[in-house]
């Protein structure tokens, strides 16, 4: 099977350096396009002399979203594959994409630690009005090219929570997402799994956003969300009795999470009306062609 590695990076040169060794050594026969948004570090110099790159796509955007639609905009296989550049593939991992998508249409597997590899990110799944969501790991996933068509990648309003709602609509258009061990790629510390860093409030205006667009505003949605919010309220508040934070830190915070659950909310109900169809992404890779700034393409 025929796949093209995509790449979001944003100034993490050394990073991406063992990145792309681990793919040149493990999946030699892949398409690698590095999408780099925009950095100031050297990346796009230490890209151009390498000769295991087959296309670099120069953002101006930084959002991780709208680089994962960059490059699958020209990324030329089947199969798609889209890995964090602060991750690197393991020995089996081609052969667990193959074999994945031979009988899925989405396949992801999970983060491990060196040296003493253990699982920093595992499988992860719910059920939410009747439908069964098997969570991605956002920085190591491959899928058919059909499914990127379908739903129309990703949706580029959010700015964290992407490869989430990309569960969400896979799971109401009825693709399986396997997940597999043998799928495996490594890191030596945990972070952000492949999503840029945002403040806090972002987490609760993407939550509302994501559950409001792919469910609506029933009651089992608006209990999650403000269930979540509880939860984070109640750990916040013993750290104002431990001594650890102060009462205005956490009204501050209060008021935060209640203006995103609002805003993200509103945002829900309007992408909802403007796509009304399965694939429920008004913000896809079919509404822009101005993302890349420069592209070069050596293939």
């Amino acid at each position: 099977m025929e796949l093209s590695v995509v790449v979001p990076t944003l100034n993490a040169r050394d990073e991406l350096t063992g990145c792309l060794d681990a793919v040149a050594e493990h999946a030699p026969d892949a398409e690698v396009l590095v999408v780099n948004g925009p950095s100031a570090d050297g990346t796009t110099g230490m890209i151009r002399e390498r000769d295991d790159v087959d296309v670099l796509i120069e953002l101006a955007d930084r959002t991780i979203n709208a680089a994962r639609n960059a490059g699958i905009d020209r990324a030329s296989s089947e199969a798609i594959a889209l890995v964090n550049h602060t991750l690197s593939i393991t020995e089996q991992w081609r052969e667990a994409v193959s074999e994945g998508l031979a009988s899925a249409d989405v396949v992801t597997g999970p983060t491990q630690t060196l040296p003493d590899g253990g699982v920093l990110r595992g499988s992860e799944s719910q059920q939410i009005a009747g439908r069964t969501i098997t969570y991605l790991n956002a920085g190591n996933m491959a899928f058919r090219r059909e499914v990127s068509e379908t739903l129309d990648g990703f949706d580029e309003y959010l700015q964290i929570g992407g490869a989430r709602d990309f569960a969400h609509r896979l799971a109401g258009n009825d693709f399986e997402t396997l997940w597999t061990e043998e799928m495996n790629v490594t890191r030596g510390v945990e972070a952000d799994g492949g999503e840029l860093d945002v403040d806090r409030g972002w987490k609760y205006r993407s939550l509302a956003y994501r559950l409001v667009k792919n469910y609506n505003l029933r009651p089992t949605i608006l209990r999650r969300l403000f269930g979540h919010a509880l939860g984070d309220a109640g750990t916040e508040f013993r750290a104002v009795l431990r001594g650890e934070s102060r009462p205005s830190q956490w009204f501050g915070a209060g008021r935060n999470v209640v203006t995103n659950i609002t805003r993200g909310a509103k945002d829900g109900v309007a992408a909802r009306r403007q796509d009304s169809g399965p694939r429920r992404n008004p913000n896809g890779r079919s509404t822009r062609t101005d993302r890349a700034v420069t592209v070069y393409d050596w293939r």
